[in-house]
């Protein structure tokens, strides 16, 4: 039965995801993260390579060699996963000496186009939460410039003024962000392009042919970054959850929902859910509710009723009587209570009864009241407890016609004999037993 259910709810669940991803897609109205992002920044470009003789762009004399904001770009990037996407860029640098360096004069203005690849590093790698509002961005791509000399001609073109040339390259780098607004970031960005096509030195001569072609550009800029979509943060920063793992976690807690639903604390064979009488007595046989069954309702199950009466048959009046008592000092007649609870529980009044019963058929016996609690809350508060319910159920033995010097309340206070992490156990030590005393 219970491999049944647990398939079924399995079956179930497979077809609500199923049902919950098609929804899902057919829903993009909103998005789990912001998809597009702008971003202007500016700084320093500075022409590695090539030069000719006498000419160059630091100055070596100072800290960082005396940078310059000489390098400008407004981009765009569309992330089409949390972690990968493409932007691309417009680009301008203008490239020359630095007053004083020692450098003969030169300038060269260069316009570009980039088209990269951007990662975001932090979810590639899944350190995210730790990073905070920190976030790594790498990229790499190509970039197709057009240089044009500004350097005056010395001899007849010897720098080649005012003409322009066309070439490209690759690009990569790397661009720490960090997340000043919900939708906004300061960056920092370090950027080397190697261009193949390159036949200018940076201050406008032509370049030895030993140089290949070869050119090289690092760019470290400072910008900002704003994201657009629907959601209230950064697309950088947004947390992915993992569906399939809350289509897992919410899969196990349907199964232990059913799990715990199946439980029989009684053993009693009806599962607690359909219980309404989870305390009966073991061999005792229960209906289809898990009530122990009592045809001529007279507050005393059959199943003793009938042992009672096979004994009575069997044994003298008197063993009869020591029958009766023994299962009542034994702890099978017996009264439950619910959590902080010190009135007796609907189902469980039928203990009550059958001492009631026993006193009005046994006029010279007394019997103590023993109240019970389980091991949940102070000593001191479950010493009360267990008073106030043998309290309470002197009183309802009382206004049934009991005289009340014939019942003696003891506090049995906490029992620990059974597992204090199980609730299904502890229910069975919330209780009231009765000792009889002739």
């Amino acid at each position: 039965m219970k491999k049944i259910t647990l398939l079924s709810v399995l079956l179930a669940s497979s077809l609500s995801a199923l049902a919950q991803d098609a929804d899902a897609k057919k829903d993009k109205a909103v998005s789990e993260y912001n998809k597009w992002t702008i971003e202007a920044t500016v700084g320093q470009a500075k022409g590695v390579r090539p030069y000719s003789t006498g000419y160059f762009s630091s100055d070596p004399g100072t800290f960082l060699g005396k940078p310059q904001a000489n390098g400008f770009a407004l981009g765009a990037r569309y992330m089409f996963s949390p972690v990968f996407g493409i932007k691309g860029g417009l680009h301008y640098e203008e490239i020359k000496n630095i007053k004083n360096n020692g450098s003969l004069p030169f300038k060269m203005q260069q316009i570009g186009l980039s088209f990269q690849g951007v990662v975001n590093a932090n979810r590639l790698f899944n350190i995210q939460e730790p990073m905070g509002r920190l976030a790594i961005l790498l990229h790499g791509g190509i970039k197709i410039d057009a240089m044009t000399s500004k350097t005056p001609n010395i001899i007849e073109n010897d720098h080649n003024f005012n003409q322009t040339e066309y070439n490209g390259g690759l690009l990569i780098g790397v661009t720490p962000e960090f997340r000043i607004t919900k939708k906004m970031s300061v960056l920092l960005d370090v950027t080397v392009q190697n261009n193949y096509r390159q036949h200018f030195n940076w201050d406008g001569t032509y370049s030895d042919i030993e140089n290949n072609l070869n050119g090289q550009l690092i760019t470290t800029s400072l910008g900002l970054t704003y994201s657009f979509g629907s959601n209230d943060i950064h697309g950088d920063y947004a947390i992915i959850k993992d569906k399939k793992l809350d289509e897992i976690e919410a899969l196990n807690k349907r199964v232990g929902d059913v799990e715990t639903l199946m439980n029989d604390t009684d053993k009693d064979g009806v599962a607690d859910y359909l219980d309404q009488e989870n305390n009966s007595v073991a061999g005792v046989a229960v209906d289809t509710r898990g009530k122990m069954v009592d045809i001529n309702r007279n507050g005393v199950p059959d199943e003793l009723e009938r042992y009672v009466d096979k004994s009575s048959k069997e044994s003298s009046e008197k063993s009869n009587a020591d029958m009766i008592k023994r299962l009542v000092n034994e702890g099978y007649i017996t009264t439950y209570f619910d959590t902080n609870k010190v009135n007796p529980t609907n189902v469980s009044t039928e203990g009550i009864d059958f001492i009631r019963t026993y006193l009005k058929n046994n006029p010279s016996a007394n019997v103590d009241i023993v109240g019970h609690a389980d091991e949940v809350g102070s000593s001191e508060r479950n010493n009360t407890l267990s008073k106030g319910r043998a309290e309470a159920v002197k009183a309802i033995l009382v206004k049934a016609g009991i005289d009340a010097s014939r019942l003696n309340v003891v506090s049995s206070g906490e029992d620990t004999s059974v597992d204090v992490d199980s609730e299904g156990a502890r229910k069975l030590v919330r209780r009231v037993t009765f000792r009889i005393k002739e």
